[in-house]
């Protein structure tokens, strides 16, 4: 993880995420948290991602999520140069779908 963002204050947060239980306690929370647009940016970014690793082009992509070619831009950028964060969610969002299809 970067060193700009690890504090104290940002382990006490991503400490309470980690104890949400479910989908309505992560509506509750976070609405409490953020904004509307910051949640509503945070869920185009992640759909975005969701696009590009289906191979999806950026011209799909805009008109499926409305995001801007910069935000895209953005997005491959971290799933190619970033943190793996992405990929861990996806990889286990992925293995929780298989699981409960069975």
């Amino acid at each position: 993880m970067s060193n700009k963002l690890k504090d104290e204050k940002m382990d006490y947060l991503f400490k309470a995420i980690m104890e949400l239980k479910s989908l309505d306690e992560c509506y509750r929370f976070f609405e409490d948290l953020c904004t509307v647009q910051e949640l509503k940016a945070f869920s185009q970014r992640l759909h975005v991602a969701r696009l590009l690793c289906q191979n999806k082009v950026y011209n799909q992509i805009v008109t499926e999520t409305g995001a801007s070619t910069a935000t895209i831009s953005r997005v491959n950028r971290m799933l190619n140069y970033g943190q793996d964060g992405y990929k861990i969610i996806f990889e286990r969002l992925e293995s929780k779908e298989d699981s409960e299809n069975e």
